[in-house]
């Protein structure tokens, strides 16, 4: 059993940045693969990042390529989301995810634990 607790959203100025973070519960925290992704209103969730449990890959969206960065810290249990060069269409709540599986999976009934989410709103 994993619990997730995101923070760090709010509102930010287009160009700007923010960092995520998703504090987790576990003692088996190491060996889930993360992710994060967002879910804007009247839209479906979607992929963001993930990172393997080790953190020796990552894989993005291609919508965030370049100025996202996923890291993870699993001495702290911690899985962080670096947000750079917002766009407005970034806005939305983002969610941290779990799964215990090894692929870089990108829907979102392959993860098995979710937070509740944190929203980041960014103003043109």
């Amino acid at each position: 059993q994993v619990q997730l607790v995101e923070s760090g959203g709010g509102l930010v100025q287009a160009g700007g940045s923010l960092r995520l973070s998703c504090a987790a519960s576990g003692r088996t925290f190491s060996s889930y693969r993360m992710a994060w992704f967002r879910q804007a209103p009247g839209k479906e969730r979607e992929f963001v990042a993930t990172i393997a449990a080790s953190g020796g890959s990552t894989y993005y969206a291609d919508s965030v390529k370049g100025r996202f960065t996923i890291s993870r810290d699993n001495a702290k249990n911690m899985v962080y989301l670096q947000l750079n060069t917002l766009k407005p269409e970034d806005t939305a709540v983002y969610y941290c995810a779990a799964r215990d599986g090894v692929t870089a999976a990108t829907i979102p009934r392959r993860y098995d634990y979710w937070g509740q989410g944190t929203q980041v709103t960014v103003s043109s």
